[in-house]
């Protein structure tokens, strides 16, 4: 594929770790024209959860009558003290959220703690799942968010003046709950462009070159290349099952701090299962792992090869940060395809 040609030195993020590692995997990096840089942004969910969340949960795991479950990549996530759950007795992985409702019905003796993370993608799940504990009237059962909001992250990284970012690879998985109208703040808020990508390497550079396109003309937009998933409201069935659940709050992400309206709570009708009031669990904090990059990494201010312990200290098989953990982290795929 031929690119147009940029009228100036432009910068491009992807916020989506199926992006992330499709583009590493497919090398599109080195077909880029030189005036092009693509970095990748906070497009990992388990990677912008602190680290102080495993930990709270390796200290609930000390309680022998609670199993702890949740998605496979956060399992893995190193705590601050280089610690997983993975290797907890009572903790349990669980393929889809309904695996803990299941847990729930098989160990009535058992208290029952799912972790839920992610963003507007596996929210809809989660929702569900709450819907259905309390359907059950479930007793055994509690629910700690770690969910995130797209939206006020992009803001952050935008509204940070020592961040240059000219336009965004927009999450396809996302944006099939948000729709392209999930996008439209960034240029008319911010005018800047932003394409809804599928995650096949054809798609990815289209998508590319419909960003040059618009920079060079300065007419940004939202375009949508992946219409043969995402519509323009987006999914409102998922979205009511949010509406119904859930209500914003702020939240901490790794990198970023804490930001406003950028994570989600149990309303109030469903609070009776919510984890944090139940255990009464402290705020998050985050504590970086000594010399780990992974924070300036998820803001695009670092690529992966600058971090002093990729592929050192820090390795797929003995990762030290979430990014070289994850299956959608920058480092894996540095490490796996870019690095070789």
């Amino acid at each position: 594929m031929r690119f147009s040609k940029p009228k100036r030195p432009i910068t491009l993020m992807e916020i989506c770790g199926t992006h992330t590692m499709a583009i590493a995997k497919s090398g599109i990096k080195s077909l880029l024209p030189k005036e092009v840089k693509l970095i990748s942004g906070p497009g990992c969910p388990v990677c912008v959860t602190p680290s102080s969340a495993i930990d709270m949960a390796l200290e609930l795991t000390k309680d022998p009558d609670l199993i702890v479950c949740s998605y496979g990549d956060l399992l893995r996530i190193p705590g601050s003290q280089h610690e997983t759950l993975r290797n907890r007795a009572n903790v349990r992985l669980c393929l889809s959220p309904m695996d803990a409702i299941e847990l729930a019905f098989k160990n009535p003796e058992k208290t029952i703690l799912f972790m839920g993370v992610g963003f507007e993608t596996t929210a809809p799940g989660s929702a569900i799942l709450i819907q259905e504990a309390r359907r059950n009237k479930l007793t055994n059962f509690y629910f700690y968010s770690l969910l995130k909001r797209t939206e006020p992250a992009i803001c952050a990284l935008l509204e940070n003046e020592k961040t240059q970012i000219d336009g965004f690879l927009c999450p396809g998985h996302v944006a099939v709950i948000l729709g392209e109208k999930g996008f439209e703040f960034l240029p008319e808020k911010y005018h800047r462009p932003g394409v809804i990508s599928g995650f096949e390497p054809e798609d990815i550079l289209v998508s590319i070159e419909a960003l040059i396109q618009m920079i060079n003309q300065d007419q940004p937009q939202i375009l949508n290349t992946y219409d043969r998933l995402v519509q323009k409201a987006g999914n409102p069935i998922a979205q009511a099952q949010i509406e119904d659940v859930f209500e914003v709050e702020d939240s901490l992400w790794r990198g970023l701090g804490t930001l406003p309206n950028s994570g989600y709570r149990l309303k109030e009708k469903y609070q009776k299962f919510d984890a944090s009031l139940h255990f009464h669990l402290p705020p998050l904090e985050n504590k970086e792992p000594q010399n780990c990059q992974c924070a300036d990494i998820l803001c695009g201010k670092k690529e992966p090869s600058q971090c002093p312990l990729f592929k050192t200290v820090c390795t797929p098989q003995d990762p030290v940060g979430p990014c070289m953990v994850s299956s959608e982290g920058a480092c894996a795929a540095a490490y796996t395809f870019e690095d070789e």
